[in-house]
């Protein structure tokens, strides 16, 4: 029996409210916002717990953006493009191939951007090409979206260094969130709550069903302290390793043995600086013990790292030094909402068609070439939960799919989905889980973003759908032919 403490009930005071109420000022949170105040919305309060809008991009420091298009088409495009272009006046805070090169198969391009993580296609099935990935300054990335919010102030009201602890429920319907701040606990009314904390630390107290981390041999097991490293030569660096690979293999692993965890540096938006990206195994970014032992360890072995770093390479990182480290920590995974859809690996080997489509993304997974995937509505809609939305990392996958759907361009779409949603609803009058998905549609394109089908989209950009058809959604590939005939009822895919 563990020892329990009664605590005495108290009044909470009502701090404010609003119609539209997002919990998490992350990549989802913060589109959430934008997108339904850009929709119509003039009451919206967006609530964070650190001093800051990105959550894992701006102060996890993931400071790279993969696959926004599949050959010569930018298929993520919206809040995520507009990023970028608002960060692209600013000169040095963005890296990585230009609007008109992505596709390209120009072989002196290619072997150029080859030396920068993720700017060009990983497949070997096809001819390498560039892909549109994007490297930045996640400081600069700060104030372009506190900027933004500033842009919609009259219908925002940001509420940093505040906590949302848990929702206000009466019966199965959400009325608000309870939250914890310097001021004390206190109480928000809200007729539409946003679930974008990442973690589902609210639709995880609502009775919503949800599963909880993924399977632990891919990548979403893992968490992780970002750290980055200034006074070096990446150009060189790479020069080093195309000559002499079985050096770098050496390096690879002996950086991961000294640190006791996998380990590696990646470029960013400078040549004369570097991240180290870890994975620290079977870890819950949920657990006190493990958010603590991978701050803690990660940081007792920086300083071995770096100057083996040094040594092992000194043409490169002979004057590295540690330039700072991220401000919170890196999660992957946690809880996932089961909700009324649970994507899973079919969805690309298959491409899946839906009514309810919100967004459309290529992704990380080679199984159709990182061809585009269709993510639909009901994946953010909690099962037996009124007036909530649950966009992010946690959106409803399953323990191999969510590998695929937790990077940050899905967590802006469908954060982006879920605050367009919300405007339409609170106008319509209707429930989220019958809202008139058309219009939803309709305004995602009228924000850029590309949706299959959608006659409005195919009025400007009908090339898109012919694509991916002339391209047979991706899915020439070797590991697509073998799941197919494995049969669309296949769900347990672990062995792929």
């Amino acid at each position: 029996m563990k020892n329990v403490y009664l605590e005495e009930a108290r009044q909470l005071p009502v701090y404010d409210s609003c119609d539209l109420l997002i919990v998490g000022g992350g990549a989802a949170g913060h589109s959430a916002a934008i997108a339904a105040a850009r929709a119509g919305c003039k009451n919206i309060i967006l609530m964070e717990r650190y001093g800051y809008s990105g959550g894992d991009v701006t102060g996890g420091y993931v400071i790279m953006v993969p696959d926004l298009s599949w050959y010569d088409k930018q298929v993520v495009r919206g809040l995520q493009e507009e990023w970028f272009k608002r960060l692209e006046k600013i000169p040095g805070a963005v890296r990585g191939p230009r609007e008109g090169q992505f596709g390209s198969m120009d072989p002196l391009l290619c072997d150029g951007w080859k030396e920068i993580h993720d700017c060009w296609s990983r497949s070997n099935e096809s001819p390498h090409r560039l892909v549109r990935s994007v490297y930045f300054e996640p400081n600069q990335l700060k104030i372009e979206m506190d900027k933004m919010l500033l842009e919609e102030k009259n219908a925002i009201r940001v509420m940093y260094h505040s906590l949302g602890t848990a929702p206000i429920m009466e019966g199965n319907s959400i009325r608000g969130v309870v939250f914890e701040s310097k001021e004390g606990r206190k109480a928000i009314y809200a007729k539409i709550v946003i679930d974008a904390t990442g973690d589902g630390d609210i639709f995880s107290q609502t009775g919503a069903p949800y599963a909880s981390l993924a399977d632990a041999g891919t990548r979403s097991s893992t968490t992780a302290l970002v750290w980055r490293v200034a006074g070096i030569n990446w150009s060189l660096f790479e020069q080093w390793k195309r000559t002499r690979p079985e050096a770098f293999a050496e390096l690879r692993s002996s950086v991961s043995r000294m640190a006791g965890f996998r380990a590696m540096p990646l470029p960013t938006n400078s040549n004369e600086m570097c991240w180290i990206n870890n994975w620290h195994p079977e870890m819950d970014c949920t657990k006190i013990a493990d958010q603590t032992k991978t701050e803690m360890e990660t940081r007792n072995t920086m300083r071995e790292v770096l100057e083996y770093l040094r040594e092992a390479v000194p043409m490169a990182f002979g004057k590295a030094y540690l330039y700072d480290i991220a401000p919170q920590l890196g999660c992957r995974c946690s809880r996932r909402l089961v909700g009324e859809y649970v994507m899973n690996i079919t969805d690309w080997a298959f491409a899946h068609q839906f009514d309810d489509v919100i967004a459309w993304h290529s992704t990380i997974c080679t199984v159709n070439d990182c061809g585009p995937v269709e993510i639909p509505y009901r994946a953010i809609l909690p099962k037996k939960i009124e007036g909530m939305l649950c966009p992010g990392r946690h959106l409803s996958a399953d323990d191999v799919a969510i590998d695929w759907l937790n990077l940050i361009p899905q967590c802006v779409g469908t954060g982006q989905a879920a605050g367009v949603a919300s405007a339409v609803a609170l106008k319509d009058g209707s429930d989220l889980h019958h809202v008139d998905i058309k219009k939803v549609q309709d305004i995602l394109v009228d924000q850029d973003v590309p949706l299959p089908r959608n006659e409005k989209f195919l009025a400007k950009d009908a090339d898109y759908q012919s694509l991916v058809e002339e391209k047979q959604y991706g899915l020439y590939t070797e590991l697509a032919q073998q799941i197919r005939e494995k049969g669309d009822s296949l769900k347990d895919f672990r062995q792929w």
